[in-house]
């Protein structure tokens, strides 16, 4: 990438949206941060995130929703960017059953300006977050790209899986080089307070209960924040072109005659809950008193990320053991709210 020219990230104070702008302007990139900084979790964390971003002469911060067309049309036309990654979206497995109107309005509404947007102003690769999510009822592991995901259990999942299809579409229309991918249990420093890790942890810390679901005996591809940005960065000059061993008469899910790709990005060392849990006790150096409940509607039992593609295509191999990613976790956790 020419680091003379801007790069366009969604989502720039949210969790992977803030790390991976931060590697950006690390690279010699201009970034152009948009973010709604909607109250669906404290502000104040977004807000600290971007302040550290803006520390960077090479950031641009625009405080708009991209569900509003207007808003995202003035953004593209006052930049020439040279790839565009997609990461706002309203987020969350459980907070999709009680407010449906925000997934549709951000993932399904938002998407769909950032895709016109990209196709009016010839973007040269799109890059946006998919899900984990998307495998639903999928019990096969480790669930793959070439599998069927036609079954999401989650509103949020069906808003994935649909931004899927929509990116496919413009693709396919428009020769527009598309590529998705599927976060698996993304943590780190700076992560979502609504996330298993910032909950449990800020619980533990004040001597609470922890509410631990399906007895704890889940299973989830924790993926290392750090190793997910050194896969974004290398994902966003893997442009895809047209695959020739797309055939109509058997048309594969992994496969496409657009310049469209689909990568899983995930750990490929799926973890139980309660191993997850025992390990943040020794980190914490405190005990979890555990409130053991039945499984969540819209959860899966398990993740694991078959990488083998976008290990193939880019070199992704995800290198941080689960237990020196929560000591990174913890310790920004008590430098965060005791400075």
């Amino acid at each position: 990438m020419d680091p003379s020219r801007s790069i366009l990230v969604t989502g720039a104070a949210g969790f992977i949206g803030f790390h991976l702008a931060r590697a950006l302007l690390g690279a010699g990139h201009h970034v152009v941060g948009v973010d709604n900084f909607n109250a669906y979790y404290d502000v104040t964390l977004k807000r600290d995130r971007t302040a550290l971003l803006c520390e960077h002469g090479g950031f641009t911060l625009y405080e708009d929703d991209i569900a509003a067309p207007a808003a995202v049309e003035r953004i593209f036309s006052q930049h020439s960017f040279s790839r565009v990654v997609n990461l706002a979206a309203q987020a969350g497995v459980r907070y999709s059953l009680s407010n449906p109107a925000a997934y549709v309005q951000s993932n399904l509404v938002g998407f769909a300006n950032i895709l016109e947007c990209c196709r009016s102003y010839a973007i040269e690769h799109l890059v946006y977050a998919s899900s984990s999510s998307v495998y639903g009822l999928n019990a096969e592991l480790p669930f793959s790209e070439r599998q069927n995901v036609d079954h999401p259990i989650s509103l949020y999942a069906a808003t994935k899986k649909s931004n899927e299809l929509m990116a496919h579409t413009y693709s396919h229309l428009f020769s527009m080089p598309v590529t998705g991918v599927r976060f698996f249990t993304v943590y780190g420093p700076w992560g979502r307070p609504d996330m298993a890790l910032f909950v449990f942890t800020k619980a533990i810390s004040e001597g609470k209960e922890i509410d631990v679901y399906n007895k704890g005996r889940m299973l989830r591809d924790f993926t290392y924040i750090d190793d997910v940005v050194h896969g974004m960065m290398r994902l966003l000059d893997c442009i895809p072109g047209q695959d020739p061993r797309f055939d109509p008469m058997l048309p594969q899910p992994d496969i496409s005659s657009a310049p469209f790709a689909l990568f899983n990005m995930g750990n490929n060392k799926p973890v139980a809950l309660e191993a997850f849990i025992d390990i943040l006790e020794r980190k914490l150096g405190k005990s979890a008193k555990r409130n053991l409940l039945p499984a969540q509607p819209g959860d899966v039992p398990a993740t694991c990320a078959d990488i083998s593609a976008i290990n193939a295509l880019t070199g992704f191999a995800p290198t941080t053991l689960l237990e020196e990613g929560i000591e990174r976790f913890v310790e920004w956790y008590r430098d965060y709210y005791t400075a």
